[in-house]
C-alpha cells in the first residue's frame, strides 16, 4: 500500500464544526450549521461535532447517533449501546425493548425541546484510544482501525494533541476514486 498519510486526508481541526462541553445541544447543532456552510462543497458534509474542555482540549465528540439518542431520556438507562448495535439483536429483542421500555411515546416536538437545552457534555462521547491515529500513520493504520471499531471517524493525534479528524466518508471516497482509476 502507498505511503499517504492520514495528515494528507484529514480535516484539520481548523475546518471542523467544534463547541464547548458547556455549550446546550441547540447551540451544537447550530455550530454544525455553520461549518457546513462554509466547509468545501466538493468534500462529504459534516456529520458530527467536535468537543472542547475549559483548556480548549478535544475531549469528545456528538455524532448524528448520539443527537438522536439524546432525544428520547429513556435511553440513559441502558448506558452506552454502540457495542451492543454490533451484537446483532434480533428483531423480536429490538421490539420488544422499545414496547417494554414505552421508547419513543412523547410527542416528537416535545422530545426536541427538551433535548434542545440538555449540554453537550451530557450527551457526547469520548472516544477511546482504539478511535485516535497519529497523523504520521499510513492510510493502511487507519484502514485498519476503521474496519475493527467500525467507527465513522478517527481523531488524529501530534503526540497527545488531537489535530483533526479522520473521517470515512473522506476514506471511502478516496478507495472509490482508487478502484475506479484502476480500470482506467
Amino acid at each position: 500500500m502507498n505511503k499517504t498519510t492520514v495528515k494528507e486526508l484529514m480535516v484539520p481541526l481548523g475546518e471542523y464544526p467544534t463547541v464547548s462541553e458547556d455549550a446546550s445541544v441547540y447551540e451544537a447543532i447550530s455550530a454544525l450549521e455553520k461549518a457546513q456552510e462554509e466547509f468545501d462543497k466538493t468534500r462529504y458534509r459534516h456529520r458530527a461535532i467536535l468537543v472542547y474542555d475549559s483548556k480548549e482540549r478535544i475531549v469528545g465528540k456528538v455524532s448524528q447517533w448520539d443527537l438522536i439518542k439524546s432525544l428520547e431520556p429513556k435511553y440513559e438507562a441502558f448506558g452506552d449501546m454502540r457495542m451492543t448495535s454490533l451484537s446483532g439483536l434480533s428483531p423480536l429483542l429490538v421490539k420488544s425493548m422499545r414496547e417494554g421500555f414505552r421508547l419513543w411515546q412523547d410527542d416528537l416536538d416535545a422530545l426536541c425541546n427538551r433535548a434542545a437545552a440538555k449540554k453537550v457534555h451530557d450527551i457526547m462521547y469520548r472516544p477511546t484510544e482504539g478511535e485516535k491515529v497519529e497523523e504520521a500513520a499510513t492510510l493502511g493504520e487507519a484502514l485498519h482501525a476503521f474496519v475493527v471499531g467500525r467507527h465513522q471517524s478517527l481523531l488524529v493525534t501530534r503526540g497527545k494533541e488531537i489535530v483533526g479528524i479522520l473521517r470515512l466518508t473522506d476514506m471511502f471516497k478516496l478507495l472509490c476514486e482508487k478502484i475506479k482509476s484502476s480500470k482506467t
